[in-house]
């Protein structure tokens, strides 16, 4: 399989000028390849969600090198990054990040139209099957259970079709039945698409459904296991 990230020697230091900087990550090199279902692990401060929001292009590292396809992303100006981030990215956040003043249809089409692409319908009907949210579209986001509303975040995600796609803590506010009702939706994505998922879990159990699990300690990687 084709490496589509790179990681070398990335190094994050919150505050750098500071009294007190804060080392999050430590010189971390990692390779992830297309199609991989991988879990980043750790206690909480290790470094993990720093890592995923780096690779997401979300925050600036401070020193050393991201490539995804081969670019450099830290080389390119904010506008290139945006756009590469609106063409290639997903990103599903823990806390939903819904809006409550729209319609749950108006959430799941709003990257749509803000990326200026027309909304497949057939495609759109599909998502919203599968995650069973069909009778949600009028409703507003606090009408919403907790497992309705991170359906309702995937389904934003996935009409994007990014081709990696970064969750942090997916399933870290949701019961038994909707954390795997959440963990097989994407294990089938990641099959049947071959779309790259790279998720931050707490939870032993999720990662071992992974076939890569990155732990991380004091920002550095110290285990990768298959």
């Amino acid at each position: 399989m084709e490496t589509i990230i790179k990681t070398e020697s990335l190094t994050k230091i919150y505050n750098p000028l500071s009294l007190n900087p804060k080392l999050a990550l430590d010189q971390v090199s990692l390779d992830v390849k297309e199609g991989e279902f991988i879990a980043i692990m750790g206690k909480s401060g290790s470094g993990k969600t720093t890592l995923l929001n780096i690779l997401s292009t979300i925050d600036d590292l401070t020193k050393g090198k991201l490539f995804i396809y081969g670019k450099n992303i830290y080389e390119m100006s904010e506008t290139e990054r945006a756009h590469f981030r609106k063409e290639n990215i997903g990103f599903i956040f823990q806390n939903f990040n819904l809006l409550d003043t729209l319609t749950v249809n108006e959430n799941i089409i709003l990257p749509l139209k803000l990326a200026g692409k027309i909304i497949d319908e057939e495609d759109f009907k599909q998502i919203i099957k599968d995650l069973e949210i069909d009778d949600l579209l009028d409703k507003y986001p606090f009408e919403c259970s907790g497992g309705q509303s991170q359906r309702v975040a995937v389904a934003r995600t996935l009409v994007m079709h990014p081709k990696i796609i970064f969750a942090d803590e997916p399933t870290g506010n949701l019961d038994s039945e909707n954390t795997e009702n959440i963990i097989h939706l994407l294990e089938n994505l990641n099959r049947s698409t071959g779309q790259t998922i790279i998720m931050v879990t707490h939870d032993n159990e999720l990662a071992k459904r992974c076939n890569k699990r990155v732990e991380l300690s004091d920002g550095k990687i110290v285990k990768v296991s298959l």
